[in-house]
């Protein structure tokens, strides 16, 4: 299955929850008045695209009908797809890397939106494009985050630096620059604590870390990537913005967008974050993280809705 229509599948929920209501918006509406832009903006915001990005879109899209003196609701549609298409951007938002290994690629995000997991998918990815990859089990609150990397080190053939339990997170990542430029590897991937329980002193470790990296490798982290849940919504925006103060976010990978109706904050981020979206969790499976492609995106997102108008 391609992208696309892996994608269009894993936003079905999504879909349901924005493009049903739209279309059925567009059909069930005589004229382009303050009561049809009123409607769109309230099926934006339930679609978790943000009050702020909802208000904003609504009124590029209110702009454009008066420009093209438009007066068919059927015609918003086109303009709704071009105007996300616009916030998320042309170009296909890529992974940075160091132009000599190692690329350090540091992992960040709360517990339970799937960082381990995105690691392991990275891992694996990069070992089959033939790069030779050393993980940092770097969140040594858990004992379990730790376990489940070595599991993950495992499958992706990678090796592992991890201490005891409790040990210092920064003592990890020194020993894992060290063991990648001995073992000539090509990528460090860094996994990190994400209890916000107690936020000052997670935002402290996380910039500690990310001293001894610049120190260690001068111009590293290559990439601070943000893992964020797509079903926690506008939880995730929040999650974007106190990450992106402690370590300066420079790309998200958003996972389970396949099981949640709140894909539309993507567009939040996009907007309101200016932060790439680089990489989308569609699945399970070891090859289900997707590099994100913002056109694709918008199309998926959309598709059916003129289908949708005409049932």
């Amino acid at each position: 299955m391609n992208f696309f229509n892996k994608l269009k599948e894993g936003l079905t929920k999504t879909r349901q929850n924005l493009t049903q209501r739209v279309g059925a918006l567009l059909s069930g509406s005589s004229r382009l008045d303050d009561d049809f832009f009123d409607e769109l903006e309230e099926i934006l915001v339930t679609a978790d695209v943000g009050a702020r990005t909802s208000m904003e879109l609504v009124d590029r899209i209110r702009r454009q009908v008066k420009e093209r003196k438009l007066s068919e609701p059927a015609a918003v549609g086109d303009l709704l797809q071009e105007e996300v298409a616009g916030i998320l951007g042309e170009e296909i938002p890529r992974l940075g890397w160091s132009p000599t290994p190692p690329t350090v690629i540091l992992v960040v995000g709360v517990n339970g939106a799937g960082k381990t997991t995105t690691i392991g998918k990275l891992a694996y990815r990069f070992q089959q494009e033939g790069k030779k990859v050393v993980l940092a089990a770097a969140d040594t609150f858990r004992a379990a985050a730790g376990e489940q990397l070595a599991i993950w080190a495992e499958r992706a053939g990678a090796g592992l630096i991890r201490h005891q339990a409790g040990a210092d997170p920064a003592a990890v990542v020194y020993d894992a620059i060290q063991s990648a430029r001995n073992r000539r590897a090509d990528v460090i991937l860094v996994d990190t604590a994400g209890r916000l329980q107690t936020k000052t002193n997670l935002m402290e470790e996380l910039k500690k870390i990310h001293r001894v990296i610049e120190r260690e490798l001068p111009g590293a982290p290559h990439e601070v990537l943000l893992v964020l849940d797509a079903t926690t919504g506008q939880n995730a925006l929040s999650q974007a913005k106190l990450f992106s103060e402690a370590t300066g976010v420079t790309g998200i990978a958003l996972t389970k967008l396949d099981g949640t109706a709140k894909g539309g904050v993507i567009l939040a981020i996009a907007a309101e974050m200016g932060i790439p979206v680089k990489l989308v969790g569609l699945g399970e499976g070891l090859d289900d993280l997707k590099d994100f492609q913002p056109r694709d995106f918008a199309a998926a997102l959309f598709s059916g809705l003129a289908g949708e108008k005409g049932e």
